[in-house]
């Protein structure tokens, strides 16, 4: 089971702290080009990303940032805002490690986090802070619940 999960099912408090770690293909990032219609030609064309200063083709900067969505997903957090700074480029290949850490909670469930994105040379390439509500309460429960039956509906348990 997934243990941000089951974290999440037992409560979260600040200071809490999940780590995901991804490599990404230059097929990934097509794939996202072609989903929100991104077609900057700093992920396609080498010539232009050289133009631009980039010694290879770029990443889309929300295809990196988009990792907070699985530490997300995984808590059950609805996000209501997130704030990203893109502080470096990703490179097809690249290792990103993202860590999200939970800065506070109150009583009815409202969080707020921080994240930090560096890649595989520990340089920092994107941070960001995030604010939401965890599930608290019958969702809390129903988490719970869902952990129990071997939570169906998520392939990352």
């Amino acid at each position: 089971m997934s243990r941000m999960r089951e974290k999440a099912a037992q409560g979260l408090k600040a200071g809490d702290v999940f780590t995901v770690t991804r490599t990404f293909s230059q097929t990934e990032t097509e794939a996202f080009g072609e989903l929100t219609r991104d077609y900057n030609p700093v992920h396609y064309d080498p010539e232009f990303a050289g133009v631009r200063g980039f010694p290879q083709l770029i990443l889309h900067g929300l295809l990196t940032a988009g990792m907070v969505c699985e530490v997300g997903g995984q808590l059950a957090w609805l996000a209501t805002g997130m704030d990203f700074r893109f502080r470096g480029p990703v490179f097809f290949g690249d290792t990103i490690t993202c860590t999200v850490t939970v800065t506070s909670v109150d009583q009815r469930g409202w969080a707020k986090a921080e994240a930090l994105y560096t890649n595989q040379d520990g340089a920092v390439v994107v941070s960001a802070k995030m604010e939401g509500q965890l599930p608290r309460g019958e969702a809390q429960a129903r988490l719970q619940e869902r952990l129990e039956h071997g939570d169906p509906y998520n392939p990352l348990r």
